[in-house]
This record gives structure tokens, sequence and C-alpha cells, in this order.
């Protein structure tokens, strides 16, 4: 049993030291939100993330995982300390390293012997570095390594991708410190892929810009399919079934967002400038993506003429189904945009209506899917959740005053929503 120390409580945070518990180590999750400790403590979670309230209200009754405000009670004594702290968009695109430099500064001074720390965060290339000098500087003569960990959970299945990972990345200037990272992970039997502290912290970056690139990818091809009256659905099947393509991340939409992919891409680019290369996909990856987002208010106006005193249901607000999560998501800028052109907007999310009050205080917000659309002009689905698609549809055409749908992310059989009489208009369907 190893004892571990981790520094945030935030989606990474929380999953990595819930996980880590209930692989048998003594856990110290510690975060400066005292509230967001307090909620911990009572075995309440400040995000949405499903069966992850279970683990860590398994592991801290068993002793094995605690929380605190105080780097004080987490750091000493341990053997790893992880830094899973965000990393917001700074000036330019760039990654803002303040919260890591913060955090790798506390575990320097309440360090009491030898520790390895790790970067899990999702950093820009040469952070490692940038942390061994905090460290250096703060650490009087205790001896440490620093090692780089990226994360690849995705919300919604953050405790799946962490037991059953596709591989666990580790890099480090040293290979005795990859190596004693590597064995928190042996009981996972996953591939453990040993680098350098530079690859590791490229690997995050590149994953994620590739992702991004295939979905900015398909959603152009949608854009091309309506004007050739093609179906970007079939087209995007017909696609993955080529075993050197694939169908992840091929379905078109309103483009992506969350916590990860803008802020990413924009680094990757930010650092690639930094460097004196034209990052020229990336960039075609990012402005396909914001113009994709606009698609709905676009296809709203063509279907209603002018939005300006027009009733609006958008199903879903989270940037993806399972999570609460709004961090980029599209809804906020087609909210945002339908009530600057004098729309009334009303919305439901099963999961993210609490944080989106906060976001979008002129929204109206309605207890389910059939208050949305009640008396509604136009409904524009948003996020896909399951019980959208199997809403009961002759019951929301009745309840319309208008039958518009404008599906943002091609839930709905197009020739069933016709049938049905409802104004339909896909992403990139025919």
């Amino acid at each position: 049993m190893s004892r571990v120390a981790v520094a945030g409580a935030g989606y990474v945070g929380l999953t990595t030291a819930a996980c880590l518990a209930d692989l048998g180590n003594e856990v110290v999750a510690v975060d400066i939100d005292q509230d967001r400790i307090k909620m911990l403590r009572r075995h309440r979670l400040p995000i949405y993330e499903p069966g992850l309230r279970e683990v860590v209200e398994r592991n801290a009754r068993a002793g094995r995982l605690s929380f605190t405000t105080c780097y004080e009670e987490a750091v000493p004594g341990a053997d790893y300390a992880f830094i899973a702290v965000a990393t917001p968009e700074g000036a330019e695109g760039a990654a803002d390293l303040s919260y890591v430099e913060a955090a790798a500064r506390s575990v320097a001074e309440n360090m009491n012997g030898p520790l390895v720390v790790v970067n899990k965060s999702t950093v820009p290339i040469g952070t490692g570095d940038f942390v061994s000098r905090v460290l250096a500087k703060h650490a009087g003569e205790h001896r440490f390594d620093v090692v780089s960990n990226p994360e690849f959970l995705r919300e919604g299945s953050a405790l799946a991708d962490f037991m059953q990972p596709d591989r666990v990345v580790i890099g480090a200037h040293r290979r005795e410190a990859a190596d004693l990272v590597a064995k928190l992970y042996e009981p996972l039997n996953a591939p453990i892929l040993l680098t350098t502290m530079y690859t590791a912290e490229m690997i995050k970056y590149a994953s994620n810009s590739f992702l991004a690139t295939r979905i900015s990818f398909i959603n152009e091809m949608a854009r091309i399919c309506e004007r050739v009256d093609a179906d970007v659905k079939v087209v995007s099947e017909g696609m993955g079934l080529d075993r050197r393509i694939g169908s992840l991340f091929l379905e078109a939409g309103i483009g992506y967002g969350g916590s990860c992919f803008p802020k990413d891409v924009k680094a990757l680019a930010a650092t690639a400038k930094e460097y004196g290369y034209h990052p020229e996909l990336l960039r075609a990856v990012m402005d396909i993506n914001q113009d994709q987002q606009r698609l709905v208010i676009e296809k709203l106006k063509d279907c209603l003429g002018s939005l300006r005193g027009q009733v609006v249901g958008l199903l879903g607000l989270a940037f993806k189904p399972n999570t609460d999560d709004l961090r980029e998501a599209p809804s906020l800028e087609i909210a945002r945009g339908l009530l600057a052109k004098g729309a009334t907007v009303r919305a439901y999310d099963p999961a993210a209506m609490v944080r989106a009050k906060r976001l979008l205080p002129d929204v109206n917000y309605r207890r389910d899917a059939y208050q949305v659309a009640r008396g509604a002009d136009a409904i524009a689905v948003i996020t896909e959740w399951n019980e959208f698609k199997l809403l009961d549809l002759p019951r929301v055409r009745r309840s319309m005053r208008r039958p518009v749908v404008v599906d943002g992310r091609n839930i709905y059989d197009p020739v069933q929503m016709r049938d049905l009489g409802f104004v339909y208009r896909g992403i990139g369907r025919n």
C-alpha cells in the first residue's frame, strides 16, 4: 500500500483519488475550495459523474480516502503527490499554469521526505521542468522526482476509463521514477507506455487534438452533404466500416465542447506558435467548430423566418450526456445568440440546470422535455441524452405551437419526423 496525496478535487483529481483508494492505497485529496471539501466529507459530490459517489463513499468509510483543505495534512509522509488542478485557457490560448505552480509550491513546502510528484493535469510540453524548478526552490534538501502521467478520462465514463484504460502513459527524465508510478497501475493489467517527459506531455495534446480534428472533419462533411443531398449519418457509417478509419468521433453535430478539446487544441496551437510553427490544421479545426455552433441558430431562423418573439426550447445544456459540465458547452453560445435575437428561450437538462441558471439567468427552465415543448415555436436538440431519444414524439408534436425541430445531434430519423408532421432539420441529413 502506498500513501498518495492528490492536489485538486475536480473531475480528474476526485476520480484519480477515489480510484487509487479503490486499488488499496491510502489517499488524501486536498483542495482549497472549502465548500467542496465539506461536501466530499459528507460523501456528496460537487460534480455529476455516474458511479463516482459510490466509490468515494465506499473508500471513505473504509478509511482509505479522506479530504482536506490543508496541504499540511495531505503531503507529509506521502510517497506520491499527484497534481490534478485546473489549467484554464490563458493569454492567446496558452494554458494558465498558475494553479499548477501554486499546488507544486504547496507540495514542496510540506514534503518531509523523498517524493514522486506526478503531473496529472493537462499541461504544455515542458511543464514537468517548470514544476521541477518550483519544487527545487521550495523543497529544501528533500529529494523529488517529477513524472508526467496524463489523464485520458471522459466525463460520463471516468471510472471505467481509469480502471480499464486503453493505455497508461508515464514520462520522466529518470526511468526509476517512471517505474515507481507504473507500480501504482500494475493492478489494472493495462498497457503501460514509458517514455520521456516531453513525449508524455505531447501524447495528451496530440490525442485530444486528433479527436477534435475527427469531429470537425465530419462536421465539414455534413455541410457538404447538405449541399449535395447526401446523408452524413450514412456517410459516417460507410467511413467507419473501414478498419483504417473506425467509427468513433465521426458523429456530425454542433461541435465539441467541454473542459478538454477546446482548451487543448488552443494550447497546442499556442505551443506550436511559440516554437515558430504555424499550425494550419489546428486553426481549421477550431474555426470549423466555432462555425458549427452557430448552425443551430441559422437553421432555426431559416425555419421560423424571424427569431424575435419566438419561443425556442433547448433539449440539453451540458456539453455531452452523463455530465453536468457546461465548460465550453455549445448551449451557452446558442442560448445567448437566441436571446440576443429576441427569442424567448426555454431549456431542460437532466443534470446541468443548477449550473446553467448561474450562467444563463435569462433562460426559462422547465422540469422536463414536454414542458419545454408546450406552446413552443421550435425546439432544438443540444445534448443527446438518452431520455430525449425515447420521447413520445406525437405528444411533443401536439403540444407545440409550431412543429419545428432542429436536431443538433441527429438523434431522430428525418423520415419519421416528417411523417409525424414536424418541420425537421438535422445536421448533414438529406
